[in-house]
């Protein structure tokens, strides 16, 4: 009797998810990331990082809210992020006074959006910056989730979606070899955002299932640990297809590994916190448990 009562509790301890955090290590996590705020009101992307910048700012802001907090100073935040846009150059630069820069105006939007300031100031000098400048796959990609947030479909929306065509394996699946999970999560979430259609979408599953590796985690091409960014891609790619990981509590076991003492995450297990690391797992976190 006390053999099977001892196997059931291990049972249930089994299926509990290995990554839930009590409400006192979500309160850490808020902290740690409020203390990057720095005085001009932006966001550090670290704690060893001197200045704040605009796409650390709204990868905090993101952050936050998923953990169920806010910044210090909100105002101070929107403030920064509002302060980086140069109308000049029809874009933003990662911190007032700055040269314009591809990612800090594809990030800076959508802090705009997040923050919920008045976007009709930005959109259109920074629609026509991000067309003019997305050539890249990851261009693409980012503009694409750019786009997204404004509501917009981006004017060369066909002519990315021909070129993501021409890249696409013939089972659906994007990239090679060990790099297929994380290539077809980021391409599969673009064609989705520019208003496309998954060719051979359970085929587009199995792939990115295929490719979880021993750690619980996903990875780049060549790397032997998997990383948060990855896994961002990849479980973005699973969300929008209404579907998740099949190894969903091995990979909130490696989230909870990226986790350090200071309340923070690491984009790999072992490395330093960051804002960025934080809303990475913040937002796989909440997409797997919608």
């Amino acid at each position: 009797m006390k053999r099977t009562i001892l196997v059931g509790s291990i049972l249930f301890l089994v299926v509990v998810p290995l990554s839930a955090q009590s409400d006192a290590a979500k309160r850490q996590t808020i902290s740690y990331l409020q203390k990057l705020q720095a005085e001009d009101g932006g966001f550090r992307g670290d704690g060893r990082a001197k200045t704040s910048d605009a796409a650390s700012s709204t990868a905090a802001f993101r952050a936050l809210k998923y953990f169920g907090g806010a910044p210090r100073d909100p105002k101070a935040c929107a403030d920064f992020v509002q302060k980086c846009f140069q109308k000049d150059g029809g874009g933003f630069a990662a911190r007032p006074g700055g040269k314009v820069e591809y990612r800090a105006t594809a990030v800076g939007i959508m802090g705009i959006v997040d923050m919920k300031l008045p976007v009709a100031s930005y959109a259109e000098a920074v629609v026509h910056y991000l067309d003019e400048h997305s050539k890249t796959f990851e261009e693409i990609r980012l503009t694409a989730a750019s786009f997204e947030s404004l509501g917009k479909r981006p004017p060369r929306a066909e002519v990315w979606l021909a070129t993501l065509a021409k890249q696409r394996n013939d089972d659906g699946s994007y990239g090679k070899a060990d790099g297929r999970a994380r290539d077809t999560g980021g391409a599969v979430c673009a064609v989705l955002r520019l208003g496309g259609r998954v060719e051979h979408p359970d085929n587009v599953l199995k792939t990115m299932n295929d490719g979880q590796r021993e750690d619980g985690g996903f990875g780049k091409s060549g790397e032997k640990e998997s990383d948060l960014e990855t896994c961002y891609r990849v479980v973005r790619a699973f969300h929008m297809l209404k579907a998740k990981p099949r190894g969903a509590e091995r990979l909130r076991a490696f989230i909870a590994r990226c986790r350090n003492d200071d309340g923070g995450y690491g984009v790999a297990p072992g490395k330093p916190s960051s804002a960025g690391g934080c809303y990475f797992a913040a937002i796989i976190l909440h997409w797997l448990d919608e």
